[in-house]
């Protein structure tokens, strides 16, 4: 099973049980995890908190960020091995640097990355003219402890390129979801059902004390949702007023006869799984139509969400594969699999190379016989791509310094 990593999950020390996972940790207790060198990590599965807790060490030895992944198999019962896969990221761009500046750190770069191999090298910075020459690279192979599958084939011999995988620290200050994901969720309800407005698309008002009103305003797709946030505000005039749906909000444990509800539990889980994927009214209405949306509803929500990311990741495992081919080389979708194994299945992998023809990125050309031809390298794409999105976005922030029109749906 693929599992995403995401930033509660490195926080905590833990991953989030979710519906799909259920057959995979069927019950309460100890059980080992045997990464990728072998060593074991004893965790704790609590169904009834949703959670694996003790995995912190795996994390830290792994070198594991957001958005990596896990594949955990069922070895026995109450044993997993568990395999990382390390997501890319583009490379920095060079800049001068002045004499004040600190001398750059040595990064970890992923040599080669599939999930049952992933080869990482200790790369030092090259040093100014002029400087002592020193050794640039300590280099380490990871393999499985126990490898069950056939043997990887590559696709060609070529040497590879490196792909650097750059720290926190040393990426550009841009939004992500994973820079979204790191703010606290604010403690005040008020505050909390901002941030999901914010997050989501809803316009959130307060109609009577007590009493807050989410507006999806969506067209023929539109619909509003009266939330109470106290008992008191049950015996407002304006309670239910004008709403397609409405839900009192208490805690997991209140259980209110005959009334909807939102628990304060699943709000936060709504705004940390808004903060990690696009979530929209259209999205949510089945929920609030349902009436008791608590943290098993949530957990439901996640599993969409984990779709969004899992999809994601599936991408960028293609674009690192990809990465070790050299410009204007044909690329066999067949062989292309092979070397992905299990990390991306073949319908996935057919429209991300369906979608990698296409502009804005234009990276392939097909060819008969489920062939591609690699445009250019993987890296001076993801480069380009950068500069284009940065162009829009600059357009896009221009026209704020004059007034702003009413906008017109599309």
């Amino acid at each position: 099973m693929r599992y995403i990593i995401t930033r509660p999950c490195l926080q905590e020390g833990s991953l989030r049980l979710l519906k799909y996972l259920d057959g995979t940790f069927p019950e309460s207790g100890p059980a080992q995890f045997v990464g990728d060198r072998g060593r074991e990590y004893t965790v704790q599965v609590d169904r009834a908190a949703g959670r694996v807790w003790g995995l912190r060490d795996l994390y830290h030895d792994g070198n594991l960020g957001v958005n990596d992944v896990l594949m955990i198999t069922h070895l026995a019962p109450g044993r997993y091995q568990v395999e990382a896969i390390v997501k890319p990221h583009p490379a920095p761009l060079p800049s001068s640097r002045t004499a004040s500046e600190p001398t750059p750190e040595a990064r970890r770069v992923v040599v080669t990355a599939t999930p049952h191999v992933r080869e990482v090298r200790l790369e030092q910075p090259r040093p100014q003219p002029g400087a002592a020459e020193t050794p640039t690279t300590v280099r380490a192979t990871v393999t499985p402890a126990a490898e069950t599958r056939p043997p990887l084939i590559p696709v060609q011999a070529a040497p590879t390129p490196l792909v650097p995988v750059v720290p926190d620290s040393q990426r550009p200050a841009s939004p992500r979801p994973e820079a979204q994901a790191a703010a606290p969720i604010p403690t005040r309800l008020e505050d909390q059902l901002a941030e999901l407005s914010r997050l989501t698309g809803y316009r959130l008002t307060f109609p009577a004390p007590g009493v807050a009103r989410l507006a999806a305003e969506l067209g023929a797709h539109g619909y509003t949702v009266q939330l109470a946030l106290n008992g008191d505000a049950l015996r407002t005039p304006a309670w239910r007023e004008g709403a397609d749906y409405a839900a009192l909000i208490t805690t997991e444990a209140e259980h209110p006869q005959n009334l909807h509800r939102l628990t304060r539990e699943a709000l936060a889980a709504l705004i940390e799984h808004a903060r990690l994927a696009p979530l929209s009214p259209i999205d949510l209405r089945g929920y609030w139509k349902a009436g008791n949306l608590d943290l098993a509803s949530a957990a439901s929500i996640s599993e969409l969400v984990g779709a969004h990311l899992a999809q994601r990741g599936a991408f960028s495992f293609v674009l690192l594969t990809l990465a070790s081919q050299p410009a204007h080389s044909i690329v066999s979708a067949a062989r292309l699999a092979e070397r992905l194994g299990s990390g991306v299945n073949t319908a996935e992998l057919h429209s991300i190379l369906d979608t990698l023809t296409r502009a804005p990125f234009l990276a392939l050309t097909p060819l008969p016989g489920g062939q591609y031809l690699l445009r250019g390298e993987v890296r001076d794409l993801l480069a380009d791509l950068a500069e284009y999105a940065d162009g829009v976005r600059r357009r896009l922030r221009q026209p704020a310094q004059a007034a702003t029109p009413t906008p017109t749906p599309v």
